[in-house]
């Protein structure tokens, strides 16, 4: 498709002149440009289709970057990068040195605020409005601040509580509710209920559109009690109004796809600048203008590299299959054995693979929304109650739970299971989905425990030994992607607590691996093997408790033991170094013979996006980089040869 008038524009700078025409037309064509992008790159598509005409629209009222346009989550934001001047890098998108998939800071001054995790806009834009009114006492100007918030993200608390806070501090500040009945699965709960309730109720509107004529039209001193006198009508029309009951001016619903609508509501209240927080719902189609993507919305949610034609996304050669689906079959498998068990999900029920389980146990299954912490106080009532709820979560996503799990579940021991899905570096999506600090904040906990998959049936094994374990929260982390391929059992087995294995015995160097560096750990052997340097393979299985009798062995019996865990500091290597110091071994006048040791961890700092094993192989955790790494240090190399040294 030609795109004249997307050719003209650098900045929102160069459309704010134009007509409501030309605004259409503009939408056209960057709907249609986004299509082809993201069929090259892959990526979110579903819902930045549906806000193509919010977008323009914002950008067209708003005097960006001076005034702030923030975007819940930031899958939403591709259209706003297109035309903030990204345009020509958009087909690096999610690629490495290329543009971020969500929004950040310093890749553009438009970004206002960087996010890749929802339901924070309302909190940072109440923050930058307070911020702006202390700045105009003294003498500056006034500028606009909009946080644009889908429902789905409203389904989570820590909307609520920014929105309680902005009714109470009454700075001005412009909400806007995209309403799509989405997240990122079908929306679920009573928030979404609500709205598809105000949206239906047409008495709600006519009601709304006739109040306000006339109470324009009444003296001034008898404006205030019919304003009041309208918001009792309307809400006996509706049940209430949530939103103005909060604090909020509450205009809509609005279609979101109307530009003849959009363009003049915006621009009302841009000028008419009244007190207080206003919230503009507005009503958007995920998908919108792509027949493949609003068919199937939850699947072009985000989506690989397809046809932008037919919609038909390309296939990649199936191999293993991935460890998501091997946890969802392998739970499945231990349901149909135990009543008890329940699946929990914060709205990734695909990709967590509790759809799947739903499929099979629908009673047994729960969305709960974007409501991470309510998710796990929700398991641990289930828990007290005698029941065996897999909390199945990103291990992202989990940070966000984190005072839940150690209030509600590790102080009462409560038999939680955490199935902690995307565990390590998860590639395009970058460093705010990249699984990195579990390991660190659960190891600490008392009580807690903490299991990695090498593979995929160590996944299916340690399912099984969580749903047998019952003294108290157990948690068990896997990456994303394929599997290794090894055959898998019809059932998993009860691993022992804290035992590992050895699986394959050498006498110079020891590599023992915690979670999804396995493979890399066994073609590293294999390297060194071929130099004649003697290597044992040991999978850890366990960072708490950990096996400290096969660790102490693997000691003894090398001069070198490298753990490898793709995890940042504090994890599983910082459990081997405090027991070897509280065994006394690291001191090298113990008198005790026993191997070097160094931690393979994740690099202290945030990584970019990128290819998952290139990123490893720059941190150090490829094949060949652990490799180097036991042949440097055997060979004496003082850059890289550890403090801890042989007595």
């Amino acid at each position: 498709m030609d795109t004249p008038l997307l050719d003209t524009i650098n900045s929102p700078e160069d459309f704010r002149d134009f007509s409501l025409e030309q605004l259409k037309e503009l939408a056209e064509e960057v709907r249609a440009e986004l299509i082809d992008v993201v069929a090259e790159t892959g990526g979110h598509l579903g819902a930045g289709l549906g806000v193509v005409e919010l977008t323009i629209a914002l950008h067209h009222v708003f005097n960006t970057p001076e005034d702030k346009l923030l975007w819940d989550v930031g899958h939403q934001a591709y259209p706003h990068k297109m035309l903030t001047g990204r345009r020509s890098k958009m087909r690096t998108l999610r690629q490495e040195s290329g543009l971020s998939g969500f929004l950040k800071r310093d890749e553009s001054e438009y970004d206002a605020f960087g996010a890749g995790h929802s339901s924070t806009s309302i909190s940072a834009a109440l923050g930058m409005a307070v911020a702006r009114d202390l700045e105009a006492q003294a003498g500056d100007t006034q500028k606009e601040i909009i946080a644009v918030i889908g429902d789905g993200a409203m389904s989570a608390g820590m909307a609520y509580e920014a929105l309680n806070n902005a009714g109470a501090l009454k700075s001005r500040l412009i909400i806007i509710l995209n309403d799509n009945d989405m997240s990122i699965a079908p929306a679920v709960g009573a928030m979404s209920n609500y709205l598809s309730r105000l949206i239906g109720s047409r008495s709600y509107r006519s009601l709304r559109d006739l109040s306000k004529t006339v109470v324009e039209k009444l003296p001034e001193g008898l404006q205030k009690v019919a304003k009041r006198a309208e918001s009792f009508a309307r809400g006996m029309a509706t049940g209430g109004t949530l939103f103005e009951e909060m604090g909020m001016y509450y205009i809509g619903p609005v279609d979101g796809h109307n530009l003849d609508h959009l363009v003049p509501i915006l621009k009302a209240v841009h000028e008419k600048k009244e007190s207080g927080p206003v919230l503009i719902h507005v009503v958007t189609q995920k998908g919108k203008g792509f027949s493949a993507a609003e068919e199937a919305v939850e699947k072009y949610h985000g989506v690989g590299t397809y046809c932008a034609t037919t919609g038909a996304q390309h296939k990649k050669k199936t191999g293993a299959p991935s460890y998501t689906r091997v946890f969802a079959d392998a739970l499945i498998e231990e349901a149909k054995h135990d009543k008890k068990i329940l699946a929990i999900t914060a709205a990734m029920p695909s990709g967590t693979g509790v759809d799947a389980f739903a499929k099979a146990f629908p009673e047994r299954a729960f969305d709960v929304g974007i409501a991470e912490q309510h998710a796990v106080t929700f398991a641990a009532g289930l828990a007290a109650e005698g029941y065996k709820p897999f909390v199945a979560i990103y291990s992202t996503f989990l940070q966000r739970a984190y005072d839940q799990i150690v209030h509600d579940v590790s102080i009462q021991q409560l038999p939680v299971r955490f199935a902690i899905d995307r565990a390590g570096l998860v590639g395009a999506d970058g460093p705010t989905h990249a699984g990195t600090f579990d390991v660190a904040y659960l190891s600490c906990l008392s009580g807690m425990v903490v299991m990695a998959a090498g593979d995929e049936a160590e996944l299916m094994h340690m399912v099984a030994t969580a749903s047998a374990y019952d003294e108290g929260p157990i948690a068990f982390r896997y990456p994303r992607g394929e599997g290794m391929g090894i055959p898998l059992p019809a059932r998993g087995e009860v691993l022992p607590i804290g035992r590992g294995r050895i699986l394959r015995e050498g006498r110079d160097v020891a590599l023992l691996n915690f979670g999804g560096r396995l493979a890399a750990c066994m073609k590293a052997a294999d390297l060194l093997e071929q130099e004649g340097i003697s290597t044992t393979i040991a999978d850890a299985r366990f960072a708490k408790p950990l096996d400290e009798a096969m660790i102490l062995r693997l000691m003894r019996e090398h001069r070198l033991v490298l753990t490898v865990e793709e995890g940042a500091i504090g994890g599983f290597g910082s459990q081997i170094l405090h027991l070897l110091a509280r065994e006394n071994i690291l001191d090298a006048q113990a008198g005790v013979k026993r191997a070097a040791i160094r931690t393979l961890i994740l690099p202290d700092e945030y990584q970019p996006h990128g290819n998952p094993e290139a990123m490893y192989e720059k941190a150090g955790l490829g094949a060949e980089q652990i490799a180097l790494t036991a042949r440097q240090h055997l060979k004496g190399d003082e850059k890289v040869k550890s403090f801890f040294t042989s007595a």
